[in-house]
């Protein structure tokens, strides 16, 4: 499903982003990639979806070279990676289903379309009851499901969070890695970026550790190292 091979970005002389880093993630996987700040994580997600391109070596998904993608293909390749980010990006004077059929109205989506997706992912996210608020009146556990319900619109194959837990409690980490699981059996591949290292623990699936840019573990059912 994803795969990179030997991919490193350099940023200038003294600054490296990532290091060689070489790794295949299956389709169905549930991964999660950890490691300190700096050390590559996000700049990996950012190759993913063609926001940056590598220096060097090469990026596939479900077995198309994305390395160098003409910008004509990039929205294309990102309606097939659902994006999650630590801040949240919703807009604040459009209620819960209006940020999320944004999502689908920008893509082209027929309204009739639109009305029948978007009840449905949110359902899926537990926010049904909530289509007509505003993010101001959800707390933060419930702002980061609507961005996942967002992400989940286009049906993607993938979905990259990164660190989507970073500015919640504990009790609402918990939840948005649930929807995550729930989201995971349903068939869609999970990426997980994080430096929680309870919740990569608690998991207890695949684990990738990034150090000063380059792969320094990759461990089923492991454990954040570092």
């Amino acid at each position: 499903m994803i795969t990179l091979e030997n991919i490193s970005k350099q940023y200038s002389k003294d600054s490296t982003g990532v290091d060689g880093v070489s790794f295949h993630i299956e389709p169905g996987e549930f991964v999660s990639i950890v490691g300190q700040s700096g050390t590559g994580k996000t700049t990996i997600v950012k190759m993913l979806i063609a926001e940056e391109r590598p220096t060097n070596g090469r990026i596939s998904i479900g077995g198309w070279d994305i390395t160098n993608l003409r910008e004509r293909d990039i929205p294309y390749l990102r309606r097939q990676i659902g994006v999650i980010f630590q801040d949240f990006k919703l807009l604040d004077k459009k209620t819960v289903l209006e940020n999320v059929s944004f999502a689908l109205e920008v893509a082209g989506e027929s309204s009739g379309r639109i009305k029948k997706i978007v009840p449905k992912v949110l359902d899926i996210v537990g926010l049904g009851h909530k289509l007509h608020r505003y993010p101001h009146q959800l707390s933060g556990g419930e702002q980061q499901r609507v961005v996942i319900a967002r992400s989940l619109v286009h049906r993607p194959k993938i979905l990259v969070a990164d660190e989507p837990t970073g500015n919640l409690d504990a009790i609402n980490a918990h939840e948005i890695i649930q929807i995550l699981k729930k989201i995971n059996e349903f068939g869609t591949t999970i990426m997980l970026v994080t430096h929680n290292r309870e919740i990569v623990n608690h998991l207890k699936k695949r684990v990738i550790t990034l150090h000063r840019g380059r792969l320094v573990s990759d461990e089923n059912k492991g454990k954040y190292l570092l």
